[in-house]
């Protein structure tokens, strides 16, 4: 896929746009919010790279399928992305409490209100080492009986584009 053309400032994309990372398929899958990821070239492959907590539900999802999304939403949605990275999906349906449609694109969930979708495949996983992770780091963002993130490089095989909602580019969402 030849993203040569896209343009956006990767840097505020995830630190202040946040995101939904989502695993899963139409029967089973779950979101959660993220404000932490990378995006670049890996192995001649646009890339995106997420960090999943193992404490989180939605990790499991990550290591049982092959694929995930990452969905940036526009500012309207803060409130719905707060609420989804404020509850656990094993306590129940989060989406009940928004707004937000899932749409489903062969085996993987994106949201009808995004703005931007990447829809990515996993290529490699690796779980961080602590003891690499600078220590105040390390004491800040990990109990000592917790291990640390694990990264999932995904290489980009689709991206959605909502031009106003107009959802134009993605047959799946009607």
């Amino acid at each position: 896929m030849d993203l040569t053309h896209y343009n956006a400032n990767i840097f505020e994309l995830f630190l202040h746009q946040w995101a939904l990372l989502t695993a899963g398929n139409k029967e089973d899958f779950n979101s959660m919010t993220i404000a932490c990821g990378t995006m670049g070239t890996l192995w001649n492959k646009s890339v995106i790279t997420v960090y999943v907590n193992p404490l989180r539900y939605t990790y499991d999802f990550m290591n049982k399928n092959d694929l995930f999304t990452v969905d940036f939403f526009p500012a309207k949605y803060r409130k719905e992305l707060g609420l989804m990275g404020s509850r656990s999906g094993r306590d129940g349906d989060r989406l009940k409490g928004t707004s937000l449609t899932p749409c489903f694109l062969d085996n993987a969930v994106h949201y009808k209100e995004a703005e931007l979708s990447f829809i990515c495949k996993k290529l490699y996983t690796q779980d961080l080492v602590k003891s690499s992770i600078p220590q105040e780091l390390a004491k800040q963002f990990y109990a000592p009986e917790h291990q640390a993130h694990r990264m999932y490089v995904g290489e980009v095989i689709d991206v959605i584009q909502n031009k106003e909602h107009a959802y134009a580019s993605c047959g799946c969402c009607g």
